[in-house]
């Protein structure tokens, strides 16, 4: 994080749980309007002449649609389909800025490096030149209901429905923020900004879960994260093949339990129907709030559609579906 961003956040009270997690003292506000700081995403810049050739070789979806108004999401891919990490991708000029968890940054940096070889391209870990802040004015919208429209002036704006992400240098990050509060913006806990993308379907990897899943069960068709008119990328085989002969096995919904603490990433999911104690799913992420505890999940679609869902070695916690 911006050492200036991080000395600013600090002055407005905020209170640094470990370098992700950031609260502030009163932070149960009335009203929908909050304004978040972001610390959980990291920001690779992919730049050079050749930066768009390279993606086009690496990512789910087609980096031709991806333009100053529109960004997009999608995935990064081993040989066998698996998404190593799903990510925001957002132009900015000539350059790519993708956006994606902290914790993956290094690994995929490395990882697209290998394909650089002498093309003119540049990767960039530029997560202390880049503030995030998220904007919120009401309750997220379903699953799929994002567009990831995009404009500019001083900062990035990516609009995700009644939210939207900021992209800022830290300067501009500090006048914005002060701006937004003018306004009526509450400072929220930057752990509940993951909240609203889970009850938005936005699918984020951690290293437990990254390379267990091929994109489709984390619903990026429905999200655009997925061409399939573009091009031979990396693992592409075997997610053209999924969708050309048949639904993937596995989807993703949101669902809750009563949970106190959140289950970890891939934590194991019962069917208490199936009547056996073999996992059908696993939790993708989850986050509490108030008295509710939100999660993604990936789990075996039934044919009938009828579950009786809980938490493995979580106190026998149930789980409720809520979109299917």
């Amino acid at each position: 994080m911006n050492p200036d961003w991080k000395n600013f956040l600090l002055a407005e009270k905020a209170i640094f749980n470990n370098d992700i997690d950031i609260v502030f003292p009163s932070s149960e506000h009335e009203g929908d309007k909050h304004i978040y700081p972001i610390a959980h995403f990291g920001v690779l810049t992919i730049a050079g002449a050749d930066a768009a050739k390279l993606l086009q070789g690496q990512i789910t979806c087609n980096i031709n649609d991806i333009t100053d108004i529109k960004s997009s999401l999608g995935a990064i891919c081993n040989p066998k389909g698996r998404a190593i990490t799903t990510f925001l991708l957002v132009k900015n000029a000539d350059d790519f800025l993708m956006i994606l968890p902290q914790e993956l940054l290094t690994s995929v940096k490395k990882r697209l490096q290998m394909y650089v070889l002498r093309a003119d391209v540049s990767l960039t870990d530029s997560s202390d030149e880049w503030c995030l802040i998220g904007l919120s004015d009401g309750a997220a919208h379903p699953a799929g209901a994002v567009d990831f429209t995009t404009s500019r002036q001083e900062n990035i704006m990516v609009n995700l429905q009644n939210r939207s992400l900021i992209i800022a240098l830290a300067d501009h990050a500090q006048t914005l923020w002060f701006e937004q509060v003018e306004l009526g913006f509450q400072p929220e806990d930057s752990a509940q900004w993951r909240y609203l993308d889970i009850i938005s379907g936005i699918p984020w990897l951690t290293v437990a879960t990254s390379e267990e899943f091929i994109p489709q069960m984390l619903n990026l068709v429905k999200l655009g994260g997925i061409s399939f008119n573009k091009g031979c990328y990396t693992g592409q085989e075997i997610v053209a093949r999924t969708h050309y002969l048949g639904k993937a096995k596995r989807e993703m919904f949101l669902a809750e339990c009563e949970a106190l603490v959140p289950p970890e990433p891939n934590s194991i999911i019962i069917d208490d129907s199936a009547d056996t104690e073999q996992g059908i799913g696993k939790v993708l992420y989850a986050q509490n709030r108030r008295n509710s505890c939100k999660m993604l999940i990936v789990m075996h679609v039934s044919d009938t559609n009828a579950y009786s869902l809980r938490l493995k070695n979580y106190n026998q916690d149930k789980i409720t579906l809520l979109t299917v």
